[in-house]
């Protein structure tokens, strides 16, 4: 898939340093803008708020903090 601005995408999220959230959440994220098909700027839904990323790496598997990749699916 091409990386599209207003596409549905998820982000894989730092943490927290206290770590009320855990490094490698998933989190739901809208591209706000395409750089190439590998990094985009993404606007970022926690639980807590929103923020804004720009430059983001894709990451195929989804393990990276600091990414972003396609939803999986579920069943």
């Amino acid at each position: 898939m091409k990386p599209d601005i207003g596409r549905s995408v998820h982000y894989v999220a730092y943490g927290t340093p206290g770590g009320e959230y855990p490094a490698g959440a998933h989190r739901a994220a809208f591209i706000t803008e395409v750089a190439d098909n590998e990094r985009v700027g993404l606007c970022v839904l926690n639980p807590t708020g929103q923020f804004f990323n720009r430059d983001v790496p894709y990451d195929p598997t989804a393990a990276c903090p600091g990414t972003w990749h396609w939803p999986e699916w579920a069943e």
